[in-house]
């Protein structure tokens, strides 16, 4: 079953598509969330974990233990395990 992953503050929402990150995700949905290196080192991707659980397709990726204690994510490798919202202030919809 698809999870549903909501974007605040801008109130998009795509579906989580199998084997893709969250990025690819919301890229193949129309919606663009920031990106450049979309392989976990650059962070310009982070964004704050509202609600919801993630898993990491690389095994360590570019964020410090106490930015995951926080909430941080990098949509470019992670993956939803569950419904998600997120805090994407820059997040776009390339359907508009």
């Amino acid at each position: 079953m698809p999870h549903r992953i909501d974007i605040q503050p801008a109130g998009l929402h795509f579906e989580q598509r199998p084997s893709q990150s969250l990025l690819q995700s919301a890229l193949t949905q129309s919606i663009r969330l920031p990106n450049f290196c979309r392989n976990g080192s650059c962070r310009t991707c982070m964004c704050m974990l509202v609600s919801g659980t993630v898993s990491y397709q690389i095994e360590w990726p570019g964020l410090t233990r106490e930015e995951k204690k926080e909430g941080w994510i990098l949509p470019c490798v992670a993956e939803a395990q569950s419904d998600l919202v997120l805090d994407v202030p820059d997040a776009v919809d390339l359907k508009k």
